[in-house]
């Protein structure tokens, strides 16, 4: 003698919901584990470190509009040829300060003008 209560019960669907959400979690964390661009680095020169200051001054002074040498408004693209022309070799120090509203992009693109053009020791100074 058999006992039946009804119908078999219908089969359940899984639940997916956990496995979703720990797809999400490892989606986010994978995400933010991982790097989304190459650093770069800005050498700068420390004070006191190295020989003396020699030659005429070269005073760069970087605004949000322009840029100055010693005082001297300039073009970005004839900066280089300016300061190898006030320079006896390579490395000579060339002093850049930038102006207090003068953006971060605008004096590193000033240090990477200058670093391509050959000059190794750039002085950042207030």
């Amino acid at each position: 003698m058999s006992l039946s209560f009804g119908s078999p019960p219908a089969p359940r669907r899984p639940n997916l919901t956990p496995m979703i959400d720990v797809v999400f979690l490892l989606l986010v964390f994978f995400m933010l584990a991982s790097r989304f661009g190459t650093e770069s680095a800005v050498s700068l020169t420390v004070a006191g470190q190295g020989g003396g200051y020699s030659g005429p001054p070269r005073l760069v002074t970087v605004y949000p509009d322009r840029l100055t040498l010693n005082g001297v408004a300039l073009d970005p693209d004839v900066l280089a040829t300016e300061l190898d022309r006030m320079t006896e070799t390579p490395g000579d120090i060339i002093v850049l300060r930038p102006a207090e509203d003068a953006p971060l992009q605008r004096i590193v693109e000033m240090l990477d003008l200058m670093g391509a053009a050959g000059f190794s020791r750039v002085v950042l100074v207030e």
